[in-house]
């Protein structure tokens, strides 16, 4: 499993997104309002799903947009083909490209790209986190009225559960410099080498989270679900469909974040 294949694997599939910026003409919405896809999702994961399967034909394959292929394999690849593709469809250039490869549901390899800025991001389990071959590292910010936070919210049909949202957006904003948010990969990719302090997504599916998962780990920040828990992953049917949620931080601002949306009982 070399990370050179995980480059070129980013690099195929930003090419294509980079081809297609500015010419999306048509998307078709998902499951709500807030999930698009484009011609261009499927053509990114159909390129990187062929050359996994000339590199490692018995592996497993995850895609956002073309299912589960299930060899039955120890090794399992999670791709995301065009995070952030609302924006990409509106010419906004906050979108990428997500992989990670999982080894008996631990990710081992995970690799982020952002085409419109060339800028990559990898990881290996216990060997850091990298940018362009630089190691970046978190923020070492103790103090959240120094950092920018991340929140990105998405169209729900529980009314309740925007509201509650709402109120802890309210909550971060009194406690924290500024808030910003791509609702994208680039959110997490800023936290891992240390522009944002802190980034907050309560609505991902496995291919948003598990590869910026590995990376910002090795960056040296800690990542949980909304409610301080640990992140585990699986390819069972009900893992594949499940929403996952999470903060990512250092670990001393983590802990406060962590506080504040406790106190605030809004999750």
């Amino acid at each position: 499993m070399t990370i050179e294949l995980l480059k070129n694997l980013l690099l195929v599939s930003g090419d294509i997104l980079k081809q297609g910026f500015g010419a999306v003409s048509a998307y078709r919405i998902k499951h709500d309002q807030s999930n698009i896809v484009t011609e261009y999702d499927l053509k990114s994961e159909n390129r990187i799903t062929e050359l996994i399967q000339q590199n490692y034909p018995d592996h497993n394959i995850l895609g956002e947009e073309t299912g589960f292929i299930n060899k039955g394999s120890e090794y399992s690849w999670i791709i995301d083909p065009l995070d952030g593709t609302s924006n990409y469809a509106a010419q906004i250039p906050w979108f990428g490209v997500l992989i990670a490869l999982l080894k008996n549901n631990q990710a081992i390899l995970a690799g982020a790209y952002l085409p419109m800025s060339d800028e990559l991001y990898y990881a290996t389990i216990h060997a850091g986190a990298f940018k362009n071959d630089q190691r970046i590292h978190a923020s070492q910010e103790l103090d959240l009225k120094n950092i920018l936070c991340s929140y990105s919210l998405d169209f729900s049909t529980d009314q309740s559960k925007t509201e509650r949202e709402v109120q802890l957006i309210k909550r971060l904003v009194q406690n924290c410099r500024n808030m910003r948010s791509t609702n994208s990969l680039l959110d997490f990719c800023f936290t891992a080498e240390g522009k944002f302090g802190v980034a907050i997504n309560q609505t991902m599916k496995i291919w948003d989270i598990a590869a910026l998962h590995l990376i910002m780990e090795e960056a040296g920040v800690k990542v949980t679900d909304i409610h301080g828990n640990k992140i585990e992953y699986d390819l069972s049917i009900q893992s594949i469909n499940r929403n996952f949620s999470a903060i990512a931080a250092n670990p001393s601002l983590h802990e406060k974040i962590c506080e504040l949306v406790n106190d605030s009982a809004v999750c």
